[in-house]
């Protein structure tokens, strides 16, 4: 075959290409159908394990067979995606109404992951098995091929709750993402009925029936006020809180209990709340906290902190809310797949999706159902017919030579060649006009149905059966008779499955906490040549002088409500406060300075390190690789910001040194190559933190200023360069943007 070039834009083949694969993972992946509430793994997992017969009240089997089914036949996208949605749908703290029931270790609350799939086993939960994947052998749904078209798979499982708001859903996709909190199946289950009852129901109407979001961790959600918004857009903010109990503890102190946790905390940030609590205590945020005790168990979440006798215990919990996630924000985004298209729908939305999927599949059901009791009728018919002329059916069958002939006989009343008795009987046999069906029932009848019993049965059969295609028919052309069936249905499902709401809906003040005014007092910072940095009381410092400043690359004195300053090579100021580094004994480890600035040790590295009140009282010099220099008033940073910008940096010039100017009187630069040049500090110029400054010496290609030094009049100061000892004062004094004098070694 000739090869074909086709000449495109190169930007309409990846704007096509992009958008394909975008539609892709929306459609195929990341978001909910809003017809059943699955995703496309979780649909085809389901299935996967119907199929295999892993039914509620059968034995488990390994997970690892489910998955390694499931992806084999409907799911090629790799088995951790199918595992995790095997794990998700297992766990009550994640699902409101979870579908797998997981037999092994399936994950904890606190962030433990699943053990291997090889390890575990599943199976359906009864919920799943009768209201997800009933009446799949009743054609209400489509069937499409797999991926290599060697299965079939069903488009959409024939679900009969609106799941997509009973279990929620979370997913990310290429340039959205879905986020619907889970609601109370009983509660979901009522919206529905009112619905189906009146069309026209509004969000506010049904809102009496779905009170709000109902987590499976419980909790309390704050801004009742605001759901109607949410529940009526598809978007807005959940508020959820923590329940927090009190509880007397010994010796007249209190103890807190929390025993149900904001949806948003489950998994590491759990951890993540105890040891902010901690937290709180060790950088005296608080001195309320005696102990703090994780006391939780199969039974459930149980925080135990136990404070003072004397706390103010309100302001407390409101010290929780403010500075923890024991406080925290659900986004809400009700996005899913309608009509084969993204869309941010309401709760209103979404139960007419619902309700509409159910008249859809119960109208494909019944007419199914009625289509196997009419041809059931028609045999039956047949068969009572039969009964009655029942001689001259033997008679028949006894003279033809071959079914074909009785067969023919029997429905088209052919008689020639079949012997008769008489001629009465060929002439009755002439008249037979069975339908093919009702004479391959006759062919395939066994002797003893002609026992009277049998025949009564037969005839209670098909009284039976005319009830059943009078009641179908009544179903099918009855809008109210669809909807009473459904209704039933439903009322079954919220007998057996319906639950107690767990989460409770209230509009809850907002949390004011009075912080405590620190008491100013002098500390020292310490930090040592690993960047570990703490603060120590003044009494302690003494006690510890000489191995302080031993043992710690920085050591000065601070005030506990100021500020620490970090310039960097690149030209950055991070500060942070110095009431967030643990303060306590000399032999405390101390913190990262990483962990509580902006500074990131991995890509810039420290050049000075110092308290913010030292900057407002004097000057600061900076001096750079390419020997720029500029005096800076310290003032200029005194900046709220984290990081700011502390110089202005020439192309690929850095940063080598930041000082503080008190009793220094001489500036000394070297560089690579052996050059030392002292000047006196007032040839600096005073410029703002935005200039570049001036150059402070004339450097030769491809040197350049390695170290700075400062010197004070009539203090000798000796430097060790390339093992010579150099005494700086002794240096000859020059002039700024010069060369300077080469030190031979």
């Amino acid at each position: 075959m000739e090869e074909k070039i086709i000449k495109t834009e190169y930007s309409e083949v990846m704007e096509k290409s992009y958008i394909d694969y975008a539609m892709s993972v929306i459609i195929a992946r990341a978001l909910p159908d809003v017809r059943d509430g699955l995703k496309p793994v979780q649909r085809r997992t389901l299935y996967d394990m119907h199929e295999l017969g892993i039914k509620w009240d059968k034995p488990y089997r390994k997970s690892a067979r489910i998955v390694g089914d499931t992806m084999g036949k409907y799911h090629p996208h790799g088995d951790s995606s199918i595992y995790e949605a095997l794990v998700v749908m297992s766990q009550d703290f994640k699902k409101g109404l979870p579908l797998v029931d997981g037999h092994g270790n399936f994950g904890s609350i606190e962030g433990d992951g699943a053990a291997a799939m090889r390890y575990t086993e599943a199976r359906l939960q009864k919920v799943t098995q009768e209201a997800f994947l009933s009446d799949l052998d009743k054609n209400v749904v489509d069937f499409i091929p797999n991926f290599d078209e060697t299965e079939k798979e069903p488009s959409v499982l024939p679900v009969k709750i609106p799941n997509l708001l009973v279990n929620g859903a979370e997913g990310i996709a290429v340039g959205m993402a879905t986020s619907i909190p889970p609601h109370n199946l009983a509660e979901v289950i009522d919206a529905a009925k009112a619905y189906m009852k009146n069309p026209d129901i509004s969000t506010r109407e049904l809102m009496r029936y779905i009170k709000g979001p109902d987590f499976p961790t419980g909790g309390i959600v704050c801004n009742q006020d605001e759901l109607l918004h949410i529940y009526e857009t598809g978007t807005g903010k959940i508020k959820l809180r923590g329940k927090v109990e009190i509880e007397k503890g010994k010796a007249g102190k209190t103890n807190l209990i929390i025993s149900e946790i904001p949806y948003t905390m489950i998994g590491a940030n759990i951890a993540k709340f105890l040891s902010d609590v901690a937290a709180l205590a060790e950088t005296k945020k608080t001195n309320d906290i005696v102990d703090i005790s994780n006391q939780s168990s199969k039974e459930g979440i149980r925080f135990v902190i136990e404070l003072k006798k004397d706390t103010d215990v309100e302001n407390f919990i409101n010290m929780l809310y403010k500075k923890t996630r024991l406080e925290d924000t659900f986004g809400v985004n009700m996005l899913a797949v309608a009509d084969g298209r993204p869309e941010t729908m309401g709760i209103k939305e979404i139960i007419r999706h619902s309700v509409d999927f159910q008249f859809e599949v119960a109208s494909r059901k019944y007419k199914t159902l009625l289509e196997k009791e009419l041809e059931r009728k028609e045999v039956q018919e047949g068969l009572i017919k039969a009964c009655n002329v029942i001689d001259l059916i033997i008679e028949i069958l006894r003279g033809s030579k071959d079914r074909a002939m009785a067969k023919a006989c029997l429905t088209e009343g052919v008689t020639d060649g079949i012997k008769f008795k008489s001629k009465g009987s060929k002439i009755m046999a002439e008249q037979l006009m069975f339908s093919e069906r009702q004479a391959n029932a006759i062919l395939e009848m066994r002797l003893y149905k002609l026992i009277g019993l049998e025949i009564e049965a037969l005839m209670k059969e098909h009284e039976e059966t005319m009830a059943n295609i009078y009641r179908y028919e009544d179903i099918l052309e009855r809008h109210d008779s669809m909807a009473q069936v459904i209704i039933n249905e439903l009322d079954a499902i919220k007998k057996e499955f319906g639950r107690k709401r767990k989460t409770s809906i209230e509009n809850a003040k907002e949390a004011v906490y009075e912080e405590k005014k620190m008491e100013e007092m002098e500390v020292y910072f310490l930090m040592d040549r690993f960047g570990y940095a703490k603060t120590i009381d003044v009494p302690t410092y003494e006690r510890n002088k000489e191995a302080a400043h031993t043992e710690n690359k920085y050591v000065f004195s601070c005030k506990n409500t100021g500020r620490i300053c970090i310039f960097t090579n690149l030209g950055q100021l991070h500060t942070f406060k110095v009431a967030d580094l643990p303060f306590g004994k000399f032999r405390d480890k101390g913190v990262p300075i990483d962990n509580v600035s902006n500074f990131n040790s991995s890509r810039e590295e420290l050049i000075q390190i110092t308290s913010q009140s030292d900057l407002n009282l004097y000057r600061v010099v900076f001096a750079t690789k390419q020997s720029m220099l500029k005096v800076v008033d310290g003032g200029e940073f005194d900046v709220a910001k984290r990081t700011v910008a502390a110089t202005k940096l020439a192309e690929e010039d850095q940063v080598v040194s930041v000082e503080v100017l008190k009793e220094q009187r001489n500036i000394v630069l070297q560089t690579k190559d052996g050059y030392f040049l002292r000047f006196p500090l007032e040839e600096i110029p005073e410029k703002k933190k935005g200039a570049i400054g001036v150059r402070g010496m004339k450097l030769t290609k491809g040197d350049y200023v390695e170290q700075v030094y400062y010197t004070q009049n009539a203090v000798e100061q000796t430097i060790l360069y390339k093992e010579k000892e150099i005494e700086l004062n002794k240096l000859k004094l020059g002039k700024r943007d010069t060369k300077g004098v080469k030190v031979r070694v």
